[in-house]
C-alpha cells in the first residue's frame, strides 16, 4: 500500500486531498494537528508517533525528525542496500510528502522588525524546522517521492493518479517548487533576523505577484516580484487597481517614480511623469491647482504620462484630467463623483495607495548588473545643511521656491537641471552627458510654455542635482532671469561659479547632499 505524509499548518484543500487519497487505496500517516483535522472528518489515518514510536515532544517542536520518516523518504527505491536496511530498521517507504509551513511569512508581516534587536517569541516560535527538512527529502528524492508544498497542487497530484500518468517530469516540477519554496521561507526568516546592512551573503525572498503582458519592449519577457519582508509597506505594487486594463512593466517604472516624488510634499501636490522623469510638477492650494500648474510646465509631454497625487483627486480635478490622454493616475483616494467621470475612459489605469510622508530611514534598494547586484541605501534624504555660498542671501520667496526646485531635482535622472518659479516646475532638464545641456533643455521647456507659467508672481530659481565644476550654468541661467540656486556644492572649482552667482545678483546656496539619480 503506497503511503502519503500530511503534515500542514494551512489545513485549506487537506480533507478533500485526503478523502481521495483514501479512495485509490493510500495509506496517510500525518502530525497530530493535521491528525486530528482528518480525523474529525473521518478519514482514518496513522499519527506520526505511532510510526516512530516517540511522542511529539518540546510543544511539538520535534516530532517528524526521526530516522522512521526520513528513512522512508530518502530510501532509494532502486537501490537494494538503502532496501534491505529498511527491512531491517522496519521503516516503511513513503511515497508523497504533502507539507506547508508555519506561518512565518504572515507573522512577521504583523509583528513589526523590532529597533533594538529583540526578537518576538511568536516570531521564533513560527520558524518551522520540520517542515522545511520534509520537504527538502522528498524533494531530494524526487524519482520516488512526490513532494507538494501548495494545496493548489493536490488536484493535479490525483488526476495524475487516477490517469496513472505520474512521470518525473511531474515529479521533478514538484521537488523544484519545493525547494524555491523552502529557500524562500528561509530567506525571510534570514531577511527578518539580520541587522547588519551588507552581509557577506544575502537572499531577497521574492514572490510573483502576477505575468505582465511584456518588458520594456514587445520582444521581452515580463513578471511582477514582491518583496515578502515588506507586504504590509504601502507600495506602487500593493495598490488597488480600480479601473483599467492591466499595468505593463514600463507603467510600474513610472507608477513608482510619480509615486516617490509626491512623497515629498505634505501640501496638496501634483507629479508628471514621462519615461522615468518629471515633466511637471507642482504644489497648489488644492488638488486641481495643483495638476494645471504641474501640467503647465510641459503640456506635449504630458500627453500619455502617470499622474501621481497625493491628496483625494476630487470632481474637479476629475473633469481636468479627462481632457488629457492619460495611462495611469495613482492616488491615496477619489472621490466617486470623480471616479464615474475618469472610468468613462476605458483604458486609463486608475490606482488608489496613500502616501507615506515618512520613509524608513534604513531601506535599501537592489539594482541588477550582469551577473551580479548593485545594494545601496535608498535617497531619502534631501540636505544636509543649507548654506549661504554668495553675498546675497535668498529672499523669503526664493527660499521657499529653492526649497521646492530641491525635492524636484532628486527625482530627475542626472545631469538634472530643474527651473521653479514658486511652487511649480517651470523647465526640467533631465539625462544630458553635461550640465549645460540639460540647462539648456530645461531653457527650452520653459520658453515653450512661457505663458502658462505666472511670471510676475514668482522669481525664477534654479536648482542642479550635482555641483558646478565650470560657471557656464550660472552665469546661462542670469541671462535668463534666474535670481537664486540651489546646488550641493564641493567642487574645487565653487569659487568660480560663486563669483559668477555675485556678479549677477544670484544668491546661491550650497545643500551639502547630491542626488546623482542614475
Amino acid at each position: 500500500m503506497p503511503t502519503a505524509l500530511l503534515s500542514v499548518s494551512n489545513k485549506t484543500g487537506i480533507v478533500e486531498f485526503a478523502k481521495e487519497l483514501k479512495s485509490l487505496g493510500w495509506d496517510i500517516i500525518s502530525s497530530g494537528g493535521t491528525a486530528k483535522t482528518l480525523k474529525d472528518n473521518k478519514i482514518e489515518c496513522r499519527e506520526i508517533s505511532e510510526v516512530t514510536g516517540f511522542p511529539e515532544i518540546l510543544d511539538g517542536r520535534v516530532k517528524t525528525l526521526n530516522p522512521k520518516i526520513h528513512g522512508g523518504i530518502l530510501a532509494v527505491r532502486d537501490n537494494a542496500d538503502h532496501q534491505n536496511q529498511l527491512k531491517k530498521h522496519e521503516i516503511g517507504a513513503i511515497d508523497i510528502v504533502a507539507v506547508n509551513l508555519y506561518p512565518f511569512e504572515e507573522t512577521i508581516n504583523k509583528i513589526p522588525k523590532s529597533e533594538n534587536k529583540k526578537i518576538n517569541q511568536d516570531v521564533i516560535e513560527n520558524i518551522d524546522i520540520g517542515g522545511v527538512a520534509l520537504l527538502r527529502a522528498a524533494a531530494k528524492n524526487f524519482n520516488d517521492v512526490m513532494v507538494i508544498c501548495d494545496s493548489s497542487d493536490y488536484a493535479a497530484v490525483i488526476e495524475n493518479l487516477k490517469n496513472k500518468s505520474v512521470n518525473n517530469e511531474f515529479k521533478l516540477n514538484l521537488a523544484a517548487k519545493a525547494f524555491r519554496h523552502t529557500a524562500y521561507y528561509d530567506s525571510l526568516i534570514s531577511n527578518y533576523l539580520t541587522y547588519e546592512k551588507f552581509p557577506s551573503q544575502a537572499a531577497i525572498p521574492l514572490k510573483k505577484l502576477s505575468g505582465l503582458r511584456y518588458g520594456e519592449n514587445p520582444h521581452q519577457e515580463a513578471a511582477l516580484y514582491g518583496n515578502g519582508t515588506e507586504q504590509n509597506k504601502p507600495a506602487v505594487i500593493s495598490a488597488k487597481q480600480l479601473h483599467g486594463k492591466e499595468l505593463s512593466y514600463n507603467n510600474y517604472l513610472d507608477l513608482e517614480a510619480a509615486w516617490r516624488l509626491v512623497h515629498e510634499f505634505e501640501k496638496p501636490a501634483c507629479a508628471i511623469i514621462k519615461h522615468n522623469n518629471p515633466c511637471g510638477c507642482a504644489e497648489g492650494g488644492n488638488i486641481k491647482d495643483a495638476y494645471l500648474k504641474a501640467l503647465s510646465c510641459d503640456p506635449a509631454s504630458a500627453f500619455g504620462g502617470i499622474i501621481a497625487f497625493n491628496k483625494t483627486v476630487e470632481e474637479d480635478t476629475a473633469q481636468e484630467l479627462a481632457k488629457l490622454f492619460v495611462e495611469c493616475i495613482i492616488a491615496p483616494d477619489y472621490s466617486k463623483t470623480a471616479l464615474d467621470i475618469l472610468k468613462q475612459k476605458k483604458n486609463i489605469r486608475l490606482l488608489i495607495q496613500e502616501i507615506p510622508y515618512k520613509e524608513e530611514q534604513n531601506a535599501l534598494e537592489y539594482r541588477m548588473m550582469s551577473s551580479g547586484m548593485l545594494v545601496q541605501d535608498r535617497d531619502n534624504g534631501l540636505s544636509l545643511e543649507i548654506k549661504n555660498m554668495t553675498k546675497r542671501q535668498p529672499t523669503k520667496e526664493e527660499s521657499e521656491a529653492l526649497d521646492f526646485a530641491w525635492k524636484v531635482c532628486k527625482h530627475v535622472k542626472s545631469n538634472a537641471i530643474i527651473l521653479v518659479r514658486g511652487r511649480q516646475t517651470a523647465g526640467i532638464g533631465a539625462g544630458q552627458m553635461s550640465r549645460i545641456d540639460s540647462l539648456q533643455i530645461a531653457l527650452k521647456k520653459m520658453k515653450e510654455t512661457v505663458m502658462a507659467i505666472d511670471e510676475k508672481a514668482n522669481s525664477l530659481v534654479l536648482a542642479s542635482d550635482a555641483f558646478f565644476p565650470f560657471p557656464d550654468v550660472v552665469e546661462t541661467s542670469a541671462k535668463a532671469g534666474v535670481t537664486a540656486i540651489i546646488q550641493p556644492g564641493g567642487s574645487i572649482k565653487d569659487q568660480d561659479s560663486i563669483n559668477a552667482a555675485d556678479e549677477n545678483g544670484i544668491a546661491m546656496v550650497a545643500s551639502g547632499m547630491r542626488h546623482f539619480k542614475h
